[in-house]
């Protein structure tokens, strides 16, 4: 059984390569205001089987994008630098990555879209993106 992302009205269709086993909430000001839980995929790996009326917003659009649906407004995925990359969970450097802004990518999904999802293989680790970036 293959597990689809969808947004409430359907524009938005995202297939997952597998079922996730770890994922993260966030208190930053972003995220704390969507209320998503993110699982992280390399670029590639998630089949966008549906795009349409996509649209993004960013504070910073050269480092990320995060994607919602303009017809019915739920947030859908994100593109940003891998931070786990470079950076603990608790937003010191990992061995001398200093303050660069790591060049691999990771895109977020947005877990609560997924209908059928078994949450009971899903760990969730609460971020401190408020206080640690």
């Amino acid at each position: 059984m293959s597990l689809i992302a969808s947004c409430h009205c359907g524009a938005t269709r995202i297939e997952l390569p597998r079922q996730p086993t770890e994922a993260k909430t966030c208190n930053c000001t972003y995220c704390a205001r969507t209320g998503a839980v993110w699982a992280y995929y390399k670029p590639g790996e998630l089949t966008f089987l549906s795009r349409e009326d996509e649209r993004s917003y960013s504070t910073a659009p050269e480092i990320h994008q995060h994607h919602f649906c303009g017809r019915c407004g739920m947030q859908t995925w994100g593109d940003s630098p891998d931070w786990s990359s470079a950076y603990n969970a608790d937003g010191t450097p990992k061995d001398g990555a200093g303050s660069a802004i790591p060049t691999a990518r990771s895109f977020g999904l947005n877990l609560r879209l997924v209908e059928g999802l078994d949450w009971s293989g899903v760990k969730v680790e609460e971020m401190d993106g408020r206080n640690n970036w």
